[in-house]
């Protein structure tokens, strides 16, 4: 099994990029791979010196097909419960990227106390990084209800002191008023 994956290291080393016939001249011919079907076509044709196109040869071997460099079988994950099915010996996990941070740090737990293997993650690392985000959210949302908080308290305090403001003011013109509407 290791003499396959290492044959198929060194046959992807020599595989060429298979780009489209003519990309390199015309911009709007985009790199995707298409067979050229012209008459007069260089690289349909397979002369010398031109680009060489896709075929079976270039296929990695059958027993290690679809296979990690680590020698196990690829498993997508999605859930805890994909996570449950995985076989230690043979296969190993990947974490999709659609799964969003808080069902990732719990199939990195389990995963972790499984002892199955995340391929393309560092366990340790993740969690720890996920834990730390988590924390300094909860930290910085209990700071911005403080601040809410004080600020709602401070314009409560200054809507009072304008309202006893008016109110010592309107009971200075009463009084004034009394004085001078008094009859001497």
């Amino acid at each position: 099994m290791t003499q396959l994956l290492e044959l198929r290291t060194q046959m992807k080393e020599k595989k060429p990029e298979f780009i489209r016939q003519d990309n390199p001249k015309r911009m709007k011919v985009n790199y995707k791979w298409r067979k050229p079907k012209g008459i007069h076509s260089k690289i349909r044709h397979h002369f010398k010196g031109r680009r060489k196109m896709p075929s079976p040869g270039y296929k990695s071997p059958r027993k290690v097909k679809g296979m990690h460099d680590s020698g196990v079988e690829i498993i997508s994950v999605w859930s805890i419960d994909d996570v449950k099915k995985i076989k230690r010996e043979s296969q190993g996990a990947v974490i999709s990227k659609s799964v969003g941070m808080k069902k990732r740090l719990e199939i990195l737990k389990k995963a972790k106390e499984l002892n199955v293997s995340i391929l393309n993650l560092n366990v340790d690392e993740q969690i720890k990084k996920i834990e730390d985000l988590v924390s300094s959210k909860k930290k910085k949302d209990t700071k911005e209800k403080k601040t809410e908080i004080k600020e709602k308290e401070g314009k409560k305090a200054k809507e009072l002191k304008e309202q006893s403001g008016e109110k010592s003011k309107e009971m200075d013109k009463k009084e004034k008023d009394k004085i001078l509407t008094k009859k001497v």
